[in-house]
């Protein structure tokens, strides 16, 4: 099964999981260099609900995010080895930079952040809760990051 979805698709997907009483969790990120830290964060977005959305930022809108030279993997293969991940039932790819039109359109009950974020300081959290929606935040102690990752790799060289 194909998990990459465009919005359409996944509107569709939403509607007939909200149609069996499903609760629908939305997770987004860069995903640029995968660690634990993203592992925890997506298995603990899942345990929120019944079906696990992840936005990845497209590769325009990551390099926006972290500057030149990033991202290192590209999109379609970050989109890739997310779905990869057993309990992470959809991915998509966006451009902006921040998922607020992909709240709006989807209307996911829960969007989950990493624990970079507070409830209060995420910047889509006024969006999630004008819709009914409520944020979490997921995963563990923010120790690890791909931009840390990078330049312990660059300094070794």
């Amino acid at each position: 099964m194909n998990k990459i979805k465009n919005l359409d698709e996944l509107k569709t997907i939403i509607e007939k999981e909200r149609k069996k009483g499903g609760e629908i969790v939305f997770a987004n990120g860069c995903f640029d260099i995968l660690h634990v830290g993203h592992i925890r964060y997506l298995e603990e977005a899942k345990e929120l609900g019944d079906l696990l959305i992840v936005a990845i930022n497209s590769d325009s809108s990551a390099k926006k995010l972290k500057g030149d030279g990033r991202p290192v993997t590209p999109e379609n293969e970050r989109a890739e080895i997310i779905a990869a991940i057993e309990y992470v039932d959809y991915v998509t790819l966006f451009n902006e930079p921040n998922v607020s039109n992909l709240l709006l359109t989807l209307k996911p009950d829960i969007h989950a952040k990493g624990t970079d974020y507070t409830e209060d300081s995420i910047p889509e959290a006024d969006t999630v809760r004008a819709y009914g929606g409520r944020v979490a935040i997921t995963g563990d102690k923010k120790e690890r990051s791909s931009t840390e990752i990078i330049k312990k790799v660059s300094s070794r060289q």
